[in-house]
């Protein structure tokens, strides 16, 4: 079979579909390892991005205390509260839903690091900007396996 594309690999990450699905089972289930929303990576990673704002946020001039700092700290804690409401959700709509609006919510903290960064309040915030973007591509790709099923 070399040369043809193995219809049990994803395209790209080479992320073995069956395993995929069983994850999306569980989290669908609420089943196995995955009885915490803690155990989901795409959470841990979300939730290690909130810690991270907070960090940076507090060198920001006082002025931005009640503005940026206020929409970026709720940004960065929407993401992984999102994640969590939508772990319990029985229902695909739900669930697809609150994985949504943590989607939007990640979205929106990217374009305030982009603004900080121009504004002069990040000198380099190419980490956080990666994480963010692992992220929104851990987001996507649990959300496209629950729509698939």
């Amino acid at each position: 079979m070399r040369g043809k594309r193995n219809a049990n690999k994803c395209e790209g990450c080479g992320c073995i579909r069956k395993r995929q699905n069983k994850i999306i089972s569980k989290i669908m289930n609420n089943e196995d390892k995955l009885e915490k929303f803690q155990d989901l990576l795409v959470w841990q990673k979300a939730h290690q991005l909130a810690l991270e704002i907070y960090r940076v946020t507090r060198d920001f001039p006082k002025e931005e205390k009640f503005a940026l700092v206020s929409q970026m700290r709720r940004a960065a804690v929407s993401v992984p509260a999102n994640i969590t409401e939508g772990f319990r959700k029985r229902g695909r709509k739900d669930k697809l839903n609150f994985y949504n609006i943590a989607q939007a919510s990640l979205d929106e903290l990217y374009y305030y690091m982009i603004l900080s960064k121009d504004l002069g309040f990040i000198q380099d915030g190419s980490n956080l900007t990666n994480l963010i973007e692992e992220i929104a591509r851990m987001l996507a790709g649990l959300i496209k396996s629950i729509r698939e099923r």
